[in-house]
C-alpha cells in the first residue's frame, strides 16, 4: 500500500470507530451493534480499511496488547472485597460450567451445522466460551439490574475473557499437532504454564506500579502513562514466553493494584477509560473490516442454529447449575441465564488463531472468523435488544429508589442521614475525620470505607447503588475541590453531585457550582445550617398534604417511589400529596 492509502486507512478507522460510538450513544444501543456492521461495510467498500494490509505481521501482536489494556482496565473495577458468600460461589460455577457447556456444545454441533472438521470445531468451541466485559458492562449499565446481579455478571465476564484466551491458545497448539493423539494431552499443562507466567508477570507489574505510583507519587497524566507502559510491557513479555498469558497478567494486575494501599487508582482512571473506549472501537472496526462478504456466503442460517444452541441451551444450563442451591431467587437465576454476549476477546482470538489453522490446512478453518463475527453480532443483538424487557418481566431491575451518599460528619449531617434512613432510603455516609467517622458509626449509619474517589468511579458507584452524592462538610474549599474531582471521575452512569452553598462572604477562586447543584434554598447556606442546628433546630420528615410547609425550611422531597429531590438555589421542589418532605424546623 502507498503512504497515502495507509494514511487514509488509519484516518478512516479512527473516524468510523468514534463515529459509531457517538451514533450508538444517541440511539441508546450497545456500541458493538453499530461498530461491527460499520467495520464490515467499510471493509467491503474499500481496501484501505484493512488492518492486515495496514499493519502486516504487526496486526496480531497489536490486537493482543490492546486486549490486555482492556482487561487491565476491567480488572481495576473488580474489588475482591465486594464478592462474598453465594455471589463468589456463583461466579466460580459460572466460569466452570460456562466453559464446559459452550465448548462442548459448539464443538459437537459445528461439524454438522457448519461443515467444519473436528479440529476446527474444537477451536471454534474454545473461542466462543468468552462473555466479555466490553459488552456485558455497557449492557448492565444500560439495563441496571439488581446490585448482586451486576457483581456476578461483571466478575464472570471479566474473568472469562483471559480464561477463554488461554484455552484458545492451548487448543490452538493442540489442533495444530500433526496427529490426533496430541489433541488434548498437553492442554492442562499448557494452561497451567500460561497461568503461572501470567501470575508472575502480574506480580512484577504490581510491584513496579506500586513503586512508581505510591512511592514517586507521579501526577495523574504521567501516572496513567506509566500504567499503560507497564501493562503493555508485561503483557507483551508474557506473550513472548507463552501466547495469551499476557491477558492473565493484565487482569490480575488490574485487580491487585486497585486494592494496594497508597495507590490512588480512581484519580488516574478518566484518561484510561477514554483510551479503553477508543481501543474497543478501533479493534471492532478493524476486525470486522477483515471479514469479506464472500466469506459469509452460506453461513448465515447455520450460524443462526449455532447461536440458538448457545443462547437457548448452553447458557440456561450454565445458569441452572451455576446458581443451584444459592440464595439467588428465580428471577435472578433466570436473568443470569439470559446474559452471555460474546465480545472483543472472541473476535481477537478468532483473528489470531484462524490464520494459523488455515495455513496448516485444517478443514473448515477459513469459516472460524466469519462464524465468530456472526455469533458476536447475533448474541449482542439478542441480549442487547431484549435484556431490559426481560429484566423488567423477571422483576430484577434495580429499584428507582435513590441511594444518597452524604459526605460530612457534623451533627446536623448525621441527623439528616438518620432522617433519610427512617424515611426509607438506603443512606451511605462518608467522613474524613476519625471523630466524625466514630459519630456516624455510633448512629448506626453505614459508613463508606476507602478513599472518596472510589464512590464516584462510574462502575463502582453503579455496583454500590449510589445515585446521588451530597457534599455537606463545613469546609467549602473542600466541597468545591471534591465537586470538581468527583465530576472529573464520573462517566455517563455517575451519580448526580450536589454541594452545600458557602456563606455569602466566603471568597474562593474556585469556580462555583451551578445553581441547580447548590444546596439548599434561600438563606440556608453552610453557616446558616450549622447555626440553626446549634440553636436547637432539628431535621424531621413528615407526610405532605400537597401544600408547602409553614414555618419550616424544606430540604428534600421524597416521592412514593423513593426518589429524592433536593431544594437548590435554582428552585424548591413542589411536594405532592403523599410525598414525604424533609424539613429543618425552627429552633
Amino acid at each position: 500500500m502507498s503512504t497515502n492509502q495507509i494514511l487514509i486507512g488509519i484516518g478512516l478507522i479512527f473516524v468510523l470507530a468514534v463515529g459509531s460510538q457517538v451514533l450508538a450513544s444517541r440511539l441508546k444501543v450497545p456500541a458493538l451493534i453499530v461498530l461491527l456492521p460499520v467495520g464490515f461495510i467499510a471493509g467491503a467498500l474499500t481496501s484501505d480499511v484493512n488492518p492486515i494490509k495496514l499493519l502486516g505481521p504487526a496486526f496480531q501482536p497489536t490486537v493482543s496488547v490492546a486486549v490486555a489494556v482492556i482487561l487491565y482496565d476491567s480488572g481495576l473495577g473488580l474489588d475482591p472485597r465486594n464478592l462474598r458468600g453465594h455471589a463468589r460461589k456463583v461466579v466460580i460455577r459460572l466460569l466452570i460450567f460456562g466453559v464446559v457447556f459452550s465448548f462442548a456444545l459448539t464443538a459437537l454441533s459445528a461439524p454438522a451445522l457448519l461443515g467444519l472438521s473436528a479440529r476446527a470445531a474444537v477451536m471454534l468451541g474454545a473461542i466462543l466460551v468468552v462473555t466479555g466485559p466490553t459488552v456485558v458492562g455497557p449492557l448492565l449499565a444500560f439495563v441496571r439490574p439488581k446490585e448482586r446481579l451486576q457483581k456476578v455478571l461483571s466478575w464472570e465476564g471479566s474473568l472469562m475473557d483471559p480464561i477463554g484466551a488461554i484455552l484458545g491458545a492451548s487448543v490452538f497448539h493442540a489442533v495444530s499437532a500433526s496427529t490426533s493423539h496430541h489433541l488434548f494431552d498437553r492442554q492442562a499443562l499448557d494452561f497451567l504454564e500460561s497461568l503461572g507466567i501470567g501470575l508472575a508477570g502480574a506480580i512484577v507489574a504490581v510491584t513496579v506500579l506500586w513503586l512508581l505510583l505510591a512511592k514517586l507519587d507521579l501526577p495523574n497524566v504521567l501516572g496513567t502513562s506509566v500504567q499503560l507502559a507497564v501493562v503493555i510491557g508485561v503483557a507483551a513479555g508474557c506473550d513472548a514466553f507463552r501466547p495469551e498469558s499476557g491477558l492473565i497478567a493484565a487482569i490480575i494486575t488490574g485487580v491487585l493494584i486497585s486494592v494496594v494501599p497508597g495507590v490512588d487508582i480512581p484519580a488516574r482512571r478518566p484518561f484510561m477509560e477514554t483510551l479503553v473506549q477508543l481501543i474497543i472501537g478501533l479493534l471492532f472496526v478493524s476486525i470486522a473490516a477483515t471479514i469479506t462478504p464472500s466469506s459469509l456466503r452460506g453461513l448465515l442460517l447455520p450460524t443462526a442454529g449455532l447461536v440458538a444452541i448457545l443462547v437457548l441451551v448452553a447458557r440456561p444450563l450454565t445458569a441452572l447449575l451455576g446458581t443451584w442451591r444459592t440464595d439467588l431467587d428465580t428471577g435472578e437465576r433466570s436473568f443470569i441465564g439470559w446474559m452471555a454476549p460474546r465480545g472483543i476477546v472472541a473476535a481477537a482470538t478468532a483473528t489470531t488463531f484462524s490464520a494459523g489453522l488455515i495455513a496448516k490446512g485444517i478443514g473448515g478453518a477459513a469459516k472460524i472468523l466469519p462464524v465468530t463475527f456472526l455469533v458476536i453480532v447475533a448474541t449482542v443483538a439478542v441480549y442487547g435488544l431484549t435484556a431490559t424487557p426481560v429484566a423488567r418481566r423477571l422483576k430484577v431491575l434495580s429499584p428507582e429508589r435513590t441511594r444518597p451518599l452524604l459526605i460530612g460528619g457534623q451533627a446536623w449531617v448525621i441527623d439528616l442521614g438518620k432522617t433519610l434512613r427512617d424515611a426509607g432510603l438506603d443512606v451511605l455516609m462518608f467522613a474524613g475525620y476519625p471523630e466524625q467517622r466514630q459519630s456516624i458509626q455510633n448512629a448506626n449509619l453505614p459508613l463508606g470505607q476507602g478513599q472518596l474517589g472510589t464512590w464516584a468511579q462510574g462502575q463502582t458507584a453503579t455496583l454500590e447503588g449510589v445515585t446521588d452524592i451530597y457534599l455537606l462538610t463545613d469546609e467549602d474549599d473542600y466541597n468545591a475541590i471534591a465537586d470538581i474531582y468527583l465530576h472529573n471521575l464520573g462517566g455517563e452512569e455517575a451519580p448526580a453531585i450536589y454541594r452545600l452553598a458557602p456563606p455569602p462572604a466566603h471568597e474562593t477562586i474556585i469556580t462555583p457550582s451551578p445553581d441547580y447543584a447548590m444546596l439548599f434554598g434561600p438563606g440556608l447556606d453552610q453557616s446558616a445550617m450549622a447555626s440553626k442546628y446549634q440553636q436547637g433546630a432539628r431535621i424531621q420528615a413528615q407526610t405532605s398534604n400537597g401544600k408547602s410547609p409553614d414555618g419550616s425550611a424544606l430540604l428534600f422531597v421524597i416521592d412514593p417511589a423513593g426518589r429524592l429531590r433536593p431544594a437548590t438555589k435554582s428552585g424548591t421542589p413542589e411536594p405532592q400529596s403523599g410525598d414525604t418532605v424533609v424539613l429543618l424546623g425552627n429552633p
